[in-house]
């Protein structure tokens, strides 16, 4: 217990596993069931929504529509490729340390 409250022994790896996927899953996930959430539970919410999906119906043709998802599919792929890569360098770098202290 000493070797850990004075930072001897390093906890970082495990904790970036945890935060990764927290990350990557629960915090989409959970963004997901804020908005549903928001809209049932507000009625200003809810409304405005379902204003703006129609205003959005009405003007916008269904192929720039499909184009919108896409590139939203696309821009959230990226930003979880990116969270990847941040955290695989976070763990490089943990283990050059650990590399660099045991010898």
């Amino acid at each position: 217990m000493t070797d850990f409250l004075t930072f001897e022994t390093m906890i970082s790896r495990r904790a970036l596993l945890v935060f990764y996927y927290l990350g990557a899953v629960v915090m989409p996930l959970a963004a997901w069931l804020m908005a549903l959430y928001l809209m049932r539970r507000f009625e200003p919410v809810g409304d405005t929504y379902r204003a703006g999906m129609g205003l959005l119906n009405a003007t916008v043709r269904l192929r720039w529509r499909v184009l919108g998802i896409l590139l939203f599919v696309a821009a959230f792929l990226f930003m979880e490729l990116m969270w990847r890569i941040m955290f695989e360098y976070l763990i490089a770098f943990m283990q050059m340390r650990d590399a660099l202290v045991r010898h």
